[in-house]
């Protein structure tokens, strides 16, 4: 009988233990940047050319603007300050 109590009180104070000691954790992860936690805007992908006669190319810009239109006037300022002069048509707009 009193060896029970005796392995009854040992595994009551190991569980005590274990409850009151910290465990050890692993060194906290660095906090993800606030921009991917809530993402809003739109994704804007321009056909835009350097000169008359050259090919379209794809030009992508990222607004934080909630209204389409902004968005894509952002991006055909984006562009001509990039240096496309020509800005062909809206290939795809895209909500983050």
């Amino acid at each position: 009988m009193s060896a029970d109590l005796n392995d009854f009180e040992e595994s009551i104070r190991r569980q005590i233990d274990a409850f009151t000691k910290p465990k050890k954790t692993p060194a906290p992860k660095p906090p993800k940047p606030a921009v991917s936690a809530h993402r809003v805007g739109y994704r804007v992908k321009l056909a835009v050319r350097p000169r008359q006669l050259a090919l379209d190319e794809v030009f992508e810009y990222q607004s934080s603007s909630i209204s389409k239109l902004e968005a894509q006037m952002e991006a055909e300022k984006a562009a001509r300050k990039a240096g496309y002069p020509i800005i062909g048509y809206l290939i795809d707009i895209e909500r983050l």
